[in-house]
């Protein structure tokens, strides 16, 4: 593996490199983790590695590693810097034949997503986007019931991302980790809903297999000065007649990151919530509501949970490991696309159409409420 961003003082880097090596399938090789030359130079020494395999920009990355023998050269990039810097390390890598897996979200703007969708198409190369909370094992067993009809016919959905961390003016605090994330210019037109309102509905979607095709929504910014939003209201359409309501907030005081599911058919129910990431409650009608464990007797758990669990029941198994199963499962993409080795399909992650999908989602929120909160299309 390459990276492109994470260097020193970075948060999400830090947590992308342990991921990718939980399961030793994959070896971080080189890097271009900072514009500035020389703190890529000094990320690289702390991370141990050859200062030839260490370069000041990622376009130097990829034409030199490309440039190396097959057996030598990275075999894919992990693209981990703010959105603004998302789609041109992206589009260099593919043009040089490697593989992407990449934060979310895909990328600044909806334009670039569907470049990067046309240029993916083009080339068949693997293509990630790490929509962390899809790794869990326990939303891994929620899809697998519900695609099972064990719930019946979705008809509601509801999800649900509270967090704290923004009740106050942070940004003015130099707060690193914010202050990109509120600047347009960075984070691009979203800030709520872009950021952490994309992973709720990447939830809805993937839990219940429906996708989202209109939205009402409301966008509001409480904190004065802010310029991009902080909270986000949305109702939601999906296929086959389902409706849903989506809640994001960085403005709850007292919340963490309690990404919640709640998903009702006309056979019964189910609940998932991130503080409780090792259960999932599961309310057939007529029925005592049931709590579902990971790592249990297997006998009731499908093998898309199971194939996602790491250790025995009541050992905390959590964040690290949901973003590791997505890296594993893309090894084994890059695997299958350099040799031919097969691998279970219910070893998935997302991939660039549920990127396109985020991006496609942010302009339809937005122009939802800049129209007057109206029933807007979302145009994929």
């Amino acid at each position: 593996m390459g990276m492109v961003g994470g260097g020193s003082g970075a948060f999400i880097g830090a947590i992308h490199r342990m991921a990718a090596a939980l399961d030793g399938q994959i070896e971080l090789v080189c890097g271009a983790f900072s514009s500035n030359p020389e703190l890529s130079a000094s990320s690289g020494s702390d991370l141990y590695l050859p200062p030839n395999r260490v370069y000041g920009s990622f376009m130097e990355m990829m034409e030199k590693e490309a440039g190396l023998p097959e057996s030598e050269r990275m075999d894919f990039v992990s693209i981990v810097t703010p959105n603004h810097v998302h789609f041109a390390p992206a589009m260099a890598a593919l043009e040089h034949g490697f593989p992407v897996i990449i934060d979310k979200p895909l990328a600044f703007t909806y334009d670039e997503a569907v470049q990067l969708r046309d240029k993916v198409a083009k080339t068949s190369l693997p293509f990630a986007v790490t929509y962390t909370y899809t790794g869990y094992p326990m939303v891994k067993q929620a899809r697998a019931m519900v695609r099972k009809g064990e719930i019946g016919n979705v008809r509601k959905i509801m999800v649900e991302y509270p967090q704290g961390w923004m009740t106050e003016k942070v940004e003015d605090s130099n707060s690193k980790q914010v202050a990109w994330r509120v600047d347009p210019n960075k984070a691009g037109k979203s800030n709520c809903f872009g950021d952490i309102g994309t992973h709720a509905a990447n939830m809805a979607e993937y839990v219940s297999g429906l996708k989202i095709t209109d939205v009402l929504a409301e966008l509001k910014t409480f904190v004065p000065g802010r310029i991009l939003e902080d909270d986000a209201n949305v109702l939601l359409h999906f296929e086959q007649g389902a409706t849903g309501v989506l809640s994001a907030s960085q403005v709850a005081p007292g919340e963490e990151n309690n990404l919640k599911i709640c998903i009702s058919g006309d056979k019964g129910g189910l609940e998932w919530a991130n503080r409780d990431l090792n259960t999932l409650i599961v309310k057939l009608h007529g029925k005592p509501v049931q709590f579902y464990r990971t790592g249990v007797d297997n006998a009731y758990l499908h093998e898309e949970a199971a194939l996602h669990t790491r250790t025995p029941s009541g050992h905390p198994e959590g964040y690290i490991e949901a973003f590791a199963n997505i890296y594993r499962n893309f090894a084994f993409a890059v695997r299958k696309h350099r040799f031919g080795v097969e691998y279970p399909s219910a070893m998935d992650f997302p991939g660039i159409q549920e990127g396109v999908k985020g991006m496609a989602l942010i302009n339809a929120v937005l122009k939802s409420t800049g129209e007057g909160n109206v029933w807007t299309k979302v145009e994929v």
